[in-house]
């Protein structure tokens, strides 16, 4: 098979300019894996995209396909890999390059994780872009320590969840703030306050 059914943009838009067609299969090269999509997320950074808002920072060639989450099957690995045909992972693709929204992605080796056993697709589609964003904010950009008190707006939304209990982890005092009936979840999370 040499073509796939994918979610692509010829132009920046609207959700109109969503298109299901058929697009190239890629071909996985050196460091590479091909990954046979079982589930993707959508994430506020794809309408950002889509709308043509970061056209600045990432340099698209149109047509392109959206999405940056995955969670699949290993299709067919470059050589050396270390992860084979049948191998359930999971990832956050390169932005670069084209994305999720489609039957099969390549993804660098490097960017990809196994999937854990204990979740479905659907779950493990849902960690990659919250989490790392999470991550990368709070131990990266503010290297938060133990004891510090952290104040997480939105936290019952997909970043603030990981966030929660990524300062927990780090043995932070987490102040969250999110919706009355979110109170109790966050709590259950790790929060401090809410």
């Amino acid at each position: 098979m040499t073509t796939m059914k994918a979610v692509r943009i010829h132009e920046y838009g609207g959700p109109e300019v969503l298109k299901y067609e058929d697009a190239p299969k890629p071909q996985a090269g050196a460091g590479e894996l091909l990954i046979r999509v079982h589930a993707t997320s959508v994430n506020p950074v794809d309408w950002k995209i889509r709308a043509g808002y970061l056209q600045q920072m990432l340099k698209y060639k149109l047509p392109m396909i959206p999405g940056w989450d995955v969670s699949g099957v290993v299709e067919a690995a470059g050589p050396g890999a270390r992860f084979q045909p049948g191998d359930e992972v999971y990832s956050r693709p390169d932005m670069s390059r084209d994305g999720t929204y489609a039957e099969y992605v390549i993804v660098k080796e490097s960017e990809v994780a196994p999937k854990p056993k204990s979740i479905d697709h659907s779950t493990a589609a849902a960690i990659p872009l919250a989490a790392l964003t999470a991550w990368q904010a709070l131990y990266d950009a503010a290297k938060i320590a133990t004891g510090q008190k952290l104040l997480i707006h939105g936290a019952a939304g997909g970043v603030g969840t990981f966030a929660v209990q990524l300062a927990k982890l780090k043995g932070a005092y987490v102040i969250a703030t999110a919706s009355k009936k979110n109170h109790d979840f966050l709590r259950s999370l790790g929060a401090d306050e809410c």
